[in-house]
């Protein structure tokens, strides 16, 4: 029995993981999905958040900011099919507290609901990538 799973994180620009891990964390809709091999199948959404990928050989953990997306699980494989995708060491934390600060202005500005629900959507995916950052810098 194999004490591994192989894991693909897909943006739709790239390919951002591939590889053997022993265990996965993602953030999922109804709270953090821990993934080991061998475990059950399971398909779900994702939320905008990091996920932590222990590769094989106890090498140093992957971190990995996605702004949402969809989780499947099979026994031997996990596969995040992610909207947005980054490695945790290309997150930019000027960037994207000027996106926040872009996005909060436009909250400000905006009239109609459906502008303001865009926005608040940035808004939370924005709070998600900081967070990322923060938790990459303290590893």
């Amino acid at each position: 029995m194999a004490n591994t799973i192989q894991v693909e994180v897909v943006s739709a620009e790239e390919s951002v993981f591939s590889g053997e891990a022993t265990f996965v964390v993602l953030p999922g809709e109804a709270g953090e999905l821990g993934i080991y091999p061998r475990h059950t199948p399971l398909i779900t959404r994702i939320k905008p958040g990091t996920i932590r990928i222990q590769p094989e050989g106890g090498g140093e953990e992957q971190l990995i900011f996605v702004a949402g997306g969809i989780l499947e699980v099979q026994p031997a494989m996990v596969t995040v099919l992610a909207d947005t995708a980054i490695r945790g060491h290309d997150l930019d934390e000027a960037k994207a507290l000027e996106a926040q600060k872009r996005a909060e202005e436009a909250l400000r500005n905006a009239t109609d609901k459906q502008e303001i629900a865009t926005v608040e959507g940035e808004l939370a995916e924005l709070a998600a990538q900081l967070a990322a950052i923060r938790r990459i810098r303290r590893h």
